[in-house]
């Protein structure tokens, strides 16, 4: 079967966390974490699911996004899309006339990454695989067909990726075997979110550590003597052989940021995520190199545009853990871009997995990582949050302290219709209760 697209929908959809603090950090206080959630009908019944992560406002503008991109999408046949993905991904990202509100950056970018996923999730289902084993089952010319190397040639070539995945074809199985066995290694945010208070950050980090959990980060950025008092209590918790991340969600400028997290030092934390701008790579590089001599790396990703902008990252040495995101990059498509161009520089890929949907997507691109590219656990961990995930049909599966790769097929973001009527924006039940309260 063609599997032909006959129509894309796509909703708002809203969980009020806000209510809770749950996602709170130095500079989104108050986050609902919601998702524009992309539903794509093919002639044969068979669907695929997308979504792109947001934190409630302008939920609506990524939906109108969305809706722009679905004459893009509606008539093509899933064989025709997946026989030239690389195309497909450009028709997407660089339509002569849409392509100017990004490019390839922004809310449309979100918007083609729910479009991207979406036709990922129903290829995956087609083929009957979850998508991480339809990756690791695609040859190596396979998967270099899906990435579009414009613009990032001068940093990893079209034959260097592919001489990459040739190479980790060795042990290829015994990786995967060690996956569905033992699972990828994971570290927790949802201990220490900025405005929690002290019992309940004590609290959740005492059943983190019951629970197997030896990786914990926490937001910092709003107060400099509050953040030690806090980084105080999480490491005498924790104790010295654990390992302690601290983020800052960009609060800083480039000199505070060095001021600031050498005060923190004393902690050993194993890096500052998102010391400054997302966009500044020059920032982050002078970071990078001054606390260096403190054993502290520099992370960012999770709200880095494209691939080009990684590029420069990397190429700059502005970072020593290269967090992906799902639904910030254009999708499967880039972030094997960004794998592949992580190894060469060899640096560790730890994603963003904090939000909605996020864990059930991002632990399909992160196990690829290991089996088909990077080969090493090495300073390697993928992030976790223990929220939401009952809303989904195929919700992520944590065993000691680990991802346990999925087994039902597609991408992991279909969610319970039930959930999603009751959270839709405004209409749904949950927020109709709250707007009368």
């Amino acid at each position: 079967m063609l599997h032909t697209i006959i129509s894309l929908t796509v909703r708002d959809v809203r969980f009020p966390t806000s209510l809770e603090q749950h996602g709170s950090d130095a500079m989104h206080t108050d986050p609902d974490y919601s998702a524009a959630y992309v539903v794509i009908d093919t002639d044969c019944g068979l669907k695929g699911f997308g979504l792109t992560f947001t934190l409630g406002k302008g939920t609506e503008i990524v939906v109108c996004a969305v809706e722009a991109l679905a004459g893009l999408v509606v008539g093509k046949s899933l064989q025709g899309i997946v026989s030239d993905f690389r195309g497909f991904y450009r028709l997407l990202t660089s339509d002569s006339q849409m392509r100017w509100l990004g490019p390839e950056k922004g809310v449309i970018h979100l918007a083609t990454a729910a479009v991207l996923n979406a036709v990922w999730d129903l290829w995956a289902r087609a083929e009957g695989k979850p998508l991480w084993k339809l990756l690791v089952d695609m040859n190596p010319k396979q998967v270099i067909s899906c990435i579009d190397f414009r613009y990032i040639t001068d940093a990893l070539t079209e034959e260097e990726a592919l001489d990459i995945l040739v190479k980790a074809q060795e042990d290829k199985q015994h990786r995967e075997e060690e996956m569905l066995k033992e699972g990828y290694p994971a570290y927790t945010t949802s201990c220490a979110w900025l405005n929690y208070p002290d019992q309940q950050l004590q609290q959740l980090c005492t059943d983190a550590l019951k629970s197997g959990w030896t990786k914990f980060k926490v937001k910092v950025g709003a107060d400099l003597q509050d953040d030690i008092r806090r980084c105080r209590l999480i490491r005498k918790m924790i104790g010295p052989e654990n390992t302690l991340m601290i983020d800052a969600n960009q609060r800083w400028d480039v000199a505070e940021a060095i001021s600031w997290v050498s005060s923190l030092a004393e902690f050993k934390p194993l890096w500052i995520e998102e010391p400054t701008s997302p966009d500044d790579i020059l920032g982050h590089a002078a970071i990078s190199k001054a606390l260096a001599p403190l054993g502290i790396g520099v992370a960012t990703g999770e709200q880095c545009h494209n691939r080009v902008m990684f590029k420069q990252f990397l190429q700059a040495s502005a970072l020593q853990f290269v967090q992906i995101d799902c639904c910030r990059l254009g999708s499967v498509n880039e972030n094997l871009a960004v794998l592949l161009m992580a190894h060469k520089f060899q640096v560790p890929v730890c994603p963003h997995a904090g939000g909605v949907g996020l864990c059930e997507l991002v632990q399909h691109l992160i196990l690829f990582d290991y089996i088909c590219v990077s080969a090493s656990l090495s300073n390697r961990m993928c992030e976790y949050v223990d929220h939401l995930h009952e809303h989904f049909t195929s919700p992520v599966v944590i065993h000691d302290a680990c991802y346990m790769p999925p087994k039902d097929p597609g991408y992991s973001c279909e969610m319970l219709e039930s959930s999603v009527q009751r959270h839709q924006y405004p209409e749904g039940d949950v927020w109709k209760q709250l707007k009368n309260k």
